[in-house]
């Protein structure tokens, strides 16, 4: 595995590669000093490249050991230097021979010059990309496959110990976006998208007594002994109490007492669809204010009343008066000297109604142009706002938590220092309140009325400005639910229990985004569709869609029989993507009720036999998706 970066990621998509599928990797990073780095200060700097040289040293000693004294890695696997991924340096890093290579720079043209160069080098094999433009991702996911067909006939899509060309492009922003925000709310939380099946898990405090646990659709996981515990580490393995159990059996559900659990649920989206124009039109109420609406309507008012009086006055037709009033109005109609006493007094009043009428529609004309010429440009947080999110951060992690937010049509107020940041027209879009300032000094984020918010996403790439807008945003507000990015798992380990300890009726997560993606690009640097991933505490539980063929703990088994506590579980079937036949589909059809729109057969009976052509949709955790979905487990069972 050839593994090509320039900051965090790379270096844990070479540790998961290594630590839980055990394969051998190259990574190449750019030469010391001039890495691409996320802007941190003072003492995260040196936190963060202490925690990078971890990561390297880790997976040089996993590669057989420390390397000699020159610093060479031991032959098991190496570490390559070169400021950019070239032909020659991809050569040496040896993709010519390599099974998979994941490009994982920040630059989005930089990852794409590298996948048409490792394509032509090498036409079979699997290329991972880390593409933040979602549609040129899947242009150039097609065109690489297309390619990979082309040079090498039928490698496309083709899985097993042969030939695996396929391209796959994927986002870290995409990847984290949804554990951010279901983090943050709650009622939304961990939420992952299965062939058109939105499915959730849930966190569930320990029943009662008297009080029955519901199950869901089934329990994924056993929170640790330490999640009622204020000075408890979320996940620890070290703390002495029980960590989190993933995937449990029946027997340890029911023998955990006093323990939560994440049950996994069905969902589906049920609210009313976005408006498309909404940032291009402003609407009649936004473009005028609420004393020149009044204003026009008065004046509106008078001129009926003069139109009535008129008709009453010189008997004649509603329409004729109504059309003389508004000559009277604009002082445009003849004086009426030789009229009725009555129609001059209403001719003086309809001239003094058309000199009020000339400042109102001015008036109006101004709100309207400064409207039209302020709906691109940043809204403030509207007068008593509440119960919103305050979001601080505007690249690519905010940005795409932004737009997951308001697709739930949940109010947000973002505070980002650098007015030409990424995520900056999408807020004009979404028309979003924008702070414009350092969440540091003091002010910034009283304008983003955190005092009234319920939620803080610190989603800066600097870990101390997250902690410390956190620790005021706690000091403004008590019980505020917060989740901050952090990218050293140790520090955020110690920030989690101290805020726990500090604020035991508030809920505290940190996470961190290379963490939660990195086990999407490792998956589908072996050949698999990784679903999504949903964080338990501080571990990680993968939605994999496998076809059965080719593995024999699954194939030809029960999905009872296949279950292994632990390790992996049978969601549902995909019928849509399995093979048809007669008395298989007869078979499906009574194994279980599908969901509509899907494809997918849910809640599939413990005697349902899986066979070669099944598709079918699991949960694993990563060591136990690298045993059931493993190369060499493959080529093992081929041979």
């Amino acid at each position: 595995m050839v593994v090509c970066g320039d900051d965090g990621l790379a270096h844990r998509l070479a540790a998961e590669l290594r630590g839980v599928y055990r394969e051998q990797v190259v990574l190449v990073v750019p030469p010391a000093g001039r890495q691409v780095r996320q802007p941190v200060v003072g003492r995260a700097r040196a936190a963060s490249a202490a925690l990078l040289d971890r990561v390297v040293t880790a997976v040089n000693r996993g590669n057989g050991g420390g390397g000699g004294s020159d610093g060479v890695p031991a032959p098991g696997g190496r570490v390559v230097e070169a400021a950019e991924p070239t032909e020659d340096v991809l050569a040496e890093a040896g993709v010519e021979r390599a099974a998979a290579l994941a490009l994982v720079y920040d630059d989005d043209e930089t990852n794409i010059r590298a996948a048409l160069t490792a394509r032509r080098l090498n036409p079979r094999l699997r290329i991972v990309l880390r593409l933040y433009n979602r549609r040129l991702g899947q242009h150039i996911e097609e065109l690489l496959d297309q390619a990979a067909e082309l040079a090498v006939p039928g490698a496309q899509g083709r899985t097993g110990p042969g030939v695996d060309a396929s391209t796959t492009v994927l986002s870290d922003a995409d990847t984290a976006a949804p554990a951010l925000v279901g983090t943050a709310l709650v009622g939304t939380s961990k939420v992952v998208d299965a062939e058109g099946l939105l499915l959730r898990a849930v966190e569930r405090r320990p029943p009662g007594p008297g009080e029955v646990a519901d199950p869901g659709l089934c329990t994924l996981a056993l929170l640790s002994a330490t999640s009622n515990d204020p000075a408890g580490a979320e996940g620890s393995e070290d703390s002495g109490d029980q960590g989190p159990q993933l995937l449990p059996d029946a027997a340890a559900v029911a023998a955990a007492t006093g323990r939560g659990t994440v049950v996994l649920e069905q969902v589906s989206y049920s609210g009313p669809p976005l408006p498309a124009g909404r940032a291009r039109v402003p609407p009649f109420a936004s473009l005028f204010s609420r004393r020149l609406r009044w204003s026009l309507a008065g004046l509106v008012a008078a001129v009926v009343a003069l139109a009535v009086a008129l008709t009453v006055v010189t008997e004649d037709h509603p329409l004729h008066a109504t059309y003389v009033t508004l000559l009277d109005l604009f002082s445009i109609n003849e004086p009426a000297h030789n009229e009725s006493r009555g129609r001059q007094v209403l001719q003086l009043l309809s001239g003094l109604v058309g000199l009020l009428l000339l400042p109102v529609l001015l008036a109006a004309v101004l709100e309207a142009l400064g409207t039209f010429r302020t709906a691109s440009a940043l809204r403030k947080p509207p007068r008593g706002l509440s119960g919103h999110v305050v979001l601080l951060g505007l690249g690519k992690i905010g940005t795409r938590v932004l737009t997951r937010l308001r697709e739930l049509h949940i109010p947000v107020v973002c505070v980002e220092a650098d007015p030409e940041a990424r995520g900056m027209a999408t807020a004009r879009r979404l028309r979003v309140p924008v702070v414009l300032g350092d969440v540091t000094q003091e002010g910034v984020l009283e304008a983003a009325k955190i005092h009234r918010a319920d939620v803080l996403l610190a989603l800066t790439s600097v870990d101390t400005t997250n902690l410390e807008a956190v620790l005021y945003a706690r000091s403004v507000r008590s019980d505020l639910r917060v989740v901050l990015r952090l990218y050293d798992d140790d520090f955020a380990t110690a920030v989690y229990r101290t805020l726990r300890t500090a604020h035991p009726g508030a809920l505290t997560r940190s996470r961190s985004v290379s963490h939660l993606a990195a086990p999407a690009f490792a998956g589908a640097m072996m050949g698999r569709q990784i679903l999504g991933a949903i964080p338990v505490e501080r571990r990680v539980l993968l939605f994999a869609a496998v076809v059965v063929g080719g593995h024999p703990q699954l194939e030809g088994k029960t999905v009872g029989e296949a279950f292994r506590a632990g390790a992996w579980r049978v969601l549902a079937l995909d019928t849509a993507a399995s093979a048809s036949g007669g008395e298989r589909d007869e078979e499906r059809a009574g194994a279980a009720e599908g969901v509509p729109g899907s494809g997918l057969v849910w809640d599939l009976p413990d005697t349902y036999v899986l066979h070669a052509e099944d598709r079918v949709v699991l949960a694993a955790t990563r060591r136990g998706l690298a045993e059931l979905l493993g190369r060499r487990g493959r080529e093992r069972a081929g041979s």
